[in-house]
């Protein structure tokens, strides 16, 4: 081989390795965080686990990624150890998809529908579709993700192509089939499958680099079969890397990934190698091709996991046995489960990351509102207790918003589609809002406690009609409370309209407190207090119309937040008018 045939090779390597990468991230993409939560909520029993676990891999063709991800529910606690056993088994199982498709470029024949399986012969088809796709289609639509995986396919298997090309020559080369018969030694063979595959960190590339090498006619089946086993070690490389830091449980996860994959390539080597040191296969020393690389890698990874299936308890207890419990201070930190999830490892799967934002933000909403009605209570019956309990959860909404609005960040410098980039944004906008709220409840307990320690008391009409404002602000807060959580755009319109009903409920009872004040009603400090207690509901309706606004707005991809506003407030919408004025009746002022 020449310099322009390693060019050749080297050139070949990188799109395909570009080609598998780009196809990857555009089937995750593609899934929109689906396959993720299939795999999050249905993996009770362990058959089913295995199952999941090979389809998922099958369509994001990477075990690596599942493996990680695996990694990632565990050390957020959204999986337990031993459901992660099946889900593990199963990506090996998924994996070797990749190593069959890859397998087309081996398809040789004179009948034309034979050809048209080749990869030569549709690749540029899907290339050009997808190029096609990329162009006209707009960045975040499916449409765009389709394009990326079709160009990324053909690219692959153009890489593909070039190296077999590339190595083609080599048949003849008596240096490289002397080193590729070293590899007939099983333990060379597999520390080079092993350090391969580690290096690149996919099984899945590995295997095709390997398939790509078949192609010179000089790779045997025992020179294969030991690569194959230590590609197999070689992958877990990347899900122990990720759970570096991680909890005790995600290392363990980690652990069973390469206990599985070592013990089956050590009960394999040895039964194999020993049958063979008695009756000699004479298979080893015939040729392999792609597809022949294809069947030894799937008749591996389904006889590990049928064998070791029922073993899954004693793999967990292995890996429990190498990562021993003794807790780190971080572990002892106790985390709400909803931040906790909140796990770097999910960003490469950017749709499921910020879904789980948004359960993080619903959490951190219901806590809101049972702050805001704990303060609420205050007011009408006061005691220390309480006054703890809003103080309590207003510091726990800012850990959420802390949390979530640092993960959202870096949620937002990856590839979002277009539902995801709408998520995104109403989560930034919601958080901010949702913690102010808490705040102004604080204010409110406070404002209650001072009155308290002065020995003041509001007059019999000014807390009859504190009621009737607390009665509004408390179902202002559900209706928004609940519109978020559905985001149901029917249901953040009525938002609005009690906004400014509580803002007419302010002015009003303000204008009756002047009048109270005057005829000496009522005095000046428990005036002073009642006045900013108002003040804090009525902010409290203007976050959420913050967060109604921004539901409808980003949704309809229409009007900015301010001109919706101005647009209802101005009373151009026929439905803000009527449910305006419905409840109006509903909210009278005793």
């Amino acid at each position: 081989m020449d310099i322009f045939g390693i060019l050749s090779m080297i050139g070949g390597l990188a799109l395909f390795l570009y080609g598998m990468n780009t196809m990857g991230d555009a089937l995750v993409m593609l899934s929109g965080g689906k396959l993720e939560r299939i795999l999050e909520k249905l993996t009770e029993k362990r058959i089913m686990a295995l199952l999941l676990g090979a389809l998922v891999t099958a369509v994001i063709q990477s075990s690596s990624a599942t493996t990680v991800m695996v990694v990632g529910f565990v050390n957020s606690g959204i999986m337990k150890l031993n459901q992660a056993v099946g889900i593990i088994m199963g990506a090996n199982i998924g994996t070797t998809i990749t190593s069959w498709i890859l397998s087309l470029s081996g398809i040789s024949g004179d009948n034309i529908f034979i050809n048209l399986l080749k990869p030569s012969a549709f690749s540029p088809v899907l290339a050009a579709i997808g190029i096609v796709c990329i162009m006209t289609g707009k960045d975040g639509e499916k449409k765009k993700t389709v394009g990326n995986i079709l160009l990324g396919f053909a690219v692959l298997m153009f890489g593909m192509e070039t190296m077999s090309g590339a190595v083609a020559p080599l048949k003849d080369n008596e240096a490289f089939t002397g080193m590729l018969t070293a590899f007939s030694n099983p333990l060379l063979g597999m520390m080079a499958g092993a350090v391969l595959t580690a290096v690149i960190q996919s099984s899945s590339a590995s295997v095709g680099i390997l398939q790509a090498l078949c192609m010179s006619g000089a790779v045997t089946f025992g020179s294969a079969i030991p690569i194959i086993m230590g590609q197999n070690i070689g992958t877990c490389v990347t899900a122990l890397i990720s759970s570096v830091g991680a909890s005790k449980n995600a290392k363990r996860a980690a652990f069973i990934h390469l206990y599985f994959n070592l013990i089956g390539t050590v009960i394999f080597m040895v039964v194999f190698y020993l049958i063979n040191g008695f009756m000699r296969f004479p298979f080893l020393e015939e040729t392999v091709g792609a597809a022949g690389i294809a069947v030894v890698h799937s008749l591996f990874n389904i006889g590990c996991a049928v064998v070791l299936f029922p073993f899954g308890d004693k793999l967990v207890s292995l890996a429990s046995f190498t990562v021993r419990n003794q807790k780190t201070p971080e572990e002892t930190e106790d985390k709400p489960a909803e931040i906790s999830a909140l796990d770097e490892r999910f960003l490469d799967t950017p749709s499921y990351a910020i879904r789980l934002c948004k359960k993080a933000v619903i959490k951190m909403s219901e806590h809101t509102v049972e702050a805001i009605l704990m303060a609420m209570e205050v007011q009408s019956d006061y005691s220390a207790e309480k006054v703890s309990e809003v103080e309590k959860l207003e510091r726990l909404v800012d850990d959420y918003e802390d949390s979530i609005g640092s993960y959202l960040v870096k949620i937002a410098g990856k590839d979002l589609g277009k539902e995801d980039s709408h998520l995104l944004s109403i989560l930034l906008h919601s958080i901010s809002d949702f913690e102010r709220i808490s705040d102004h409840a604080i204010n409110v307990a406070e404002s209650v406690k001072k009155m308290n320690d002065q020995g003041l008391e509001f007059t019999v009409n000014g807390k009859g009609e504190l009621g009737s404002l607390e009665t509004a602000v408390r179902d202002i807060m559900q209706i928004t409370q609940r519109a978020f959580v559905t985001e149901d755009l029917k249901e953040a319109a009525k938002v609005e309209p009690l906004e400014e009903v509580i803002d007419d409920l302010v002015m009003e009872m303000k204008q009756r407190h002047i009048a109270r004040l005057r005829k000496g009603n009522c005095s000046m400090e428990a005036g002073l207090i009642l006045e900013d207690i108002m003040t804090n509901y009525e902010r409290v309706s203007d976050h959420c119309s913050n967060i109604a606004a921004a539901l409808i707005e980003i949704q309809s991809d229409e009007l900015d937040m301010h001109q919706y506003i101005d647009v209802k407030v101005k009373g151009s919408d026929p439905y803000f008018r009527e449910e305006y004025l419905r409840l109006k009746q509903i909210y009278l002022l005793p």
